[in-house]
C-alpha cells in the first residue's frame, strides 16, 4: 500500500522534528512571540492612562480653571504622547522605543503636577467624579508598572537565547532576521505612579524691594 511505502519517509520526519525540538529550534520564535503579547499589554496599559485623562482634566478644569498652564500641559502630553507611533517591531528598534519611552515620561511627569492640584483646592479634592478618576488612575498606573516589569523579564529571556547556545547557532542560521528587543527602562521619577496625595509647599515671600539710598539687608 502506499501509506507503508511512505512510512519511512515520514518518520524520518517526525524523528527529524523532534529532534530540531529537542535542540530548542522554536524556542527563539516562542519567546519572540512572548514578548510582543507583553508589548501588547505595555501599550494597553498605557491607553488606558490616555483615555483617562481627557475627563480627569475636564474635572479639574471645573474647580481650578486658573491652573491653566498645568492644564495646557497635560493636554499636549497626551496629544504628543498619542502621535508616538508604535507596533511590534518598536521594540527592536532603540530610537523609536527611545521616543515612545521620553513621550510616556513626559505625560507622567505633567500628569503628577496635574494631581497636586488637588490638595489646593478642597472642593476639587472632595468631587466624588474627580476621586472615582484619582483611584482610576491609580490602578492603571500599578497595571503600567507591572506590565513594564513583565515586558522585561521577557525580553530578558528572550535576548539571552540570542547569545547563548543553542539558540545563538539558530540565530546566526535559521533565524537571522530575529534582532534583539530593547529593555524598557525608563526614568526613576517615571517609574513611580503620579504622586496624588502630598502637601505643597507655599512658595517663600520675595524680598522687599531695597529703598533708594540704602544697602539690601542693612537697616
Amino acid at each position: 500500500m502506499t501509506i507503508f511505502r511512505h512510512l519511512p519517509k515520514l518518520l524520518a520526519a517526525v524523528g527529524l522534528s523532534l529532534v530540531l525540538a529537542g535542540c530548542g529550534v522554536n524556542s527563539i520564535p516562542t519567546k519572540d512571540q512572548a514578548v510582543k503579547a507583553s508589548w501588547a499589554n505595555v501599550q494597553a496599559a498605557y491607553q488606558r492612562r490616555n483615555d483617562l485623562i481627557p475627563n480627569l482634566v475636564a474635572t479639574v478644569q471645573g474647580y481650578a480653571n486658573q491652573e491653566k498652564s498645568v492644564l495646557v500641559a497635560v493636554t499636549q502630553a497626551r496629544a504628543s504622547a498619542t502621535q508616538v507611533k508604535v507596533d511590534s517591531s518598536t521594540i527592536t528598534d532603540p530610537a523609536k522605543f527611545a521616543q515612545f519611552q521620553q513621550a510616556q515620561d513626559k505625560l507622567s511627569g505633567v500628569l503628577g503636577r496635574l494631581m497636586a492640584i488637588s490638595e489646593q483646592y478642597p472642593d476639587l479634592k472632595s468631587n466624588q467624579n474627580f476621586l472615582a478618576l484619582q483611584s482610576q488612575l491609580e490602578g492603571t498606573e500599578n497595571r503600567i508598572e507591572i506590565s513594564r516589569r513583565d515586558y522585561n523579564a521577557a525580553v530578558q529571556d528572550y535576548n539571552t537565547e540570542l547569545v547563548t547556545i543553542p539558540g545563538s547557532l539558530w540565530a546566526s542560521t535559521v533565524y537571522k532576521s530575529y534582532k534583539p528587543a530593547t529593555v524598557f527602562a525608563a526614568s526613576a521619577a517615571a517609574q513611580t505612579a503620579p504622586t496624588v496625595n502630598f502637601n505643597t509647599a507655599a512658595p517663600a515671600p520675595a524680598p522687599a524691594a531695597a529703598q533708594p539710598g540704602t544697602t539690601p539687608g542693612k537697616p
